[in-house]
């Protein structure tokens, strides 16, 4: 039974073997058809690939092929057109070699040419200068006179035509300068004076104090003296008390300190408790009192004149002009009425007129220091502006506007306009008549100093000085040149406000009689 088993296990496992080797060859097979069938198909596919890659080189060669024609044929189109251009800069350049060596010939026979004139003319001078040493010669002995006597007596020949015509030339500019200048000078003058109108304060160096009665005069006196000596003491001023009746008047040179000490005499007056520490208490707040109204003073200016940034401490140095006068003219008023004649000039003259306006107002800043510091007012104003930040223009126009400097601007010619108008306006000052006789009896002393004048007279309040001049001396031509030496010579040797007229008379008179 085992055997049977064992023997068909073996049949079984013969069988599977035979059976699995079967399938495996058969399975082989397939597989190699499979890969034979690949195999075909890829070198199919392959032979596809080369062919596409064929024709592919085909195309990039024929486009490589075509785009090097084209390159080709635009470098030969570049390289002819080059060529072409260097042929004709070639042509061009014979053309210039030919033209140059032909103006080369032609230079050369002008430079021979004119070293041929230029031999023939040292010749002819060589000739000239001969005949001329002869002719002079001659001259010399027909003359009676040597060279350099000729040259004299010519010069003066000359010299006379060329004044006679340079006193024409000078009457013909005047005339011209009047009709144009004086005009619009006078447009611009007479508009702003007209535009601008101020009364002025007139002022003198001492204040009065009216008082309640003469027993009063006793009180501010004191007990030997000693309220009167407080009084001048606190404010420095001093106090007289016999002159005027039921008054006391204030004399100083210092305004301001006139000022403190008339308002606190006043207020011991009312108060009627008169004793040296009293006045010390009064008079030290008056002074606190003043120092505000002053720079009160100073602000209301600039809002007259519509400015504005201006440092406090100028403020407070324009505010004493408040209490400062020139010749009775109030200097604040005034400075403020050259402020807005400045203003109104710049304003016809296309400036700056709120510049003109600051300039107007501080003109005269100087006059409120010049108590304490050495120097004329502009110079002492211009130096306190520049101490405060002002520009070089204002500095050089208050410095300038009386001449004592030279004017750098505009600005500084309309300072020195403005403020001759202002003072120079009928009944803004006034002088004394000691001082108005010498200034006229200068005037006339400068204008009769000139040879050939007969007589001179200053008239119109010395506004014109009229020249009379002897008609045998001096010709129509000298008579302009007299006139515009006697203004220089003013114009060097007086100060004097606006202008003055010089006019040079000079005439014949025939008389005689019938009988």
């Amino acid at each position: 039974m085992w055997m049977i088993i064992a023997l068909a296990a073996l049949a079984g496992a013969a069988v599977g073997y035979g059976l699995r080797s079967w399938m495996s060859k058969s399975r082989y097979g397939q597989q190699e058809r499979h890969a034979q069938q690949m195999l075909r198909e890829a070198q199919k596919e392959a032979e596809n690939y080369a062919k596409e890659a064929r024709l592919q080189a085909k195309t990039e060669l024929l486009k490589s092929r075509e785009e090097f024609e084209t390159s080709t044929k635009a470098r030969r189109e570049e390289l002819a057109a080059l060529d072409s251009r260097v042929s004709q800069r070639e042509a061009h350049l014979d053309r210039k070699v030919a033209m140059l060596e032909k103006k080369e010939r032609t230079l050369e026979q002008r430079v021979a040419e004119v070293e041929r004139q230029a031999a023939d003319y040292e010749k002819a001078q060589a000739e000239y200068t001969g005949l001329i040493a002869a002719e002079k010669e001659k001259l010399q002995k027909v003359a009676g006179m040597t060279q350099a006597e000729a040259r004299q007596t010519l010069m003066a020949r000359i010299e006379g035509e060329v004044q006679g015509e340079m006193s024409g030339l000078i009457r013909k500019l005047q005339e011209e300068a009047r009709d144009t200048a004086e005009r619009e000078a006078s447009r611009i003058v007479s508009m702003a004076i007209q535009r601008y109108a101020a009364s002025h304060a007139s002022e003198l160096m001492t204040s009065s104090v009216a008082l309640p009665g003469e027993d009063m005069k006793g009180r501010i006196i004191g007990r030997d003296g000693r309220n009167i000596r407080a009084i001048e003491a606190a404010t420095g001023v001093n106090l007289l008390i016999d002159d005027t009746p039921e008054a006391v008047v204030i004399s100083a040179f210092d305004p301001v300190r006139r000022e403190i000490a008339r308002i606190a005499l006043e207020r011991l007056i009312l108060d009627g408790r008169i004793h040296p520490a009293r006045i010390e208490e009064v008079v030290a707040k008056t002074t606190e009192e003043m120092g505000e109204r002053v720079r009160q003073a100073g602000e209301e200016a600039v809002y007259l004149v519509g400015l504005q940034g201006f440092d406090p401490e100028l403020l407070r140095v324009l505010g004493r002009l408040k209490f400062r006068s020139s010749y009775s003219q109030n200097v604040l008023m005034h400075s403020i009425e050259v402020a807005q004649l400045m203003g109104v000039m710049a304003g016809e003259l296309d400036l700056d007129v709120a510049l003109a306006k600051r300039i107007g107002l501080l003109h005269d800043i100087g006059k409120a220091l010049d108590h304490n510091v050495e120097g004329s007012h502009a110079a002492i104003g211009a130096d306190l502006l520049r101490r405060l930040g002002e520009s070089a223009v204002v500095t050089n126009a208050v410095a300038a506007h009386h001449e004592e400097a030279a004017s750098e601007s505009l600005y500084a010619v309309l300072a020195s306009a403005a403020d001759a108008i202002s003072a120079a306006r009928p009944g803004a000052r006034f002088e004394t008549t000691d001082l108005y006789v010498k200034r006229l009896e200068k005037l006339e002393g400068v204008a009769s100093g000139f040879p050939g004048v007969e007589r001179c007279y200053a008239i119109q309040a010395g506004r014109e000085v009229r020249v009379v001049v002897q008609p045998d001396k001096v010709n129509d031509h000298d008579a302009v040149i007299l006139a515009r030496n006697i203004c220089r010579k003013i114009e060097g040797e007086m100060q004097y406000p606006g202008q003055i007229r010089v006019v040079v008379v000079r005439e014949t008179r025939c008389v005689e009689y019938a009988k």
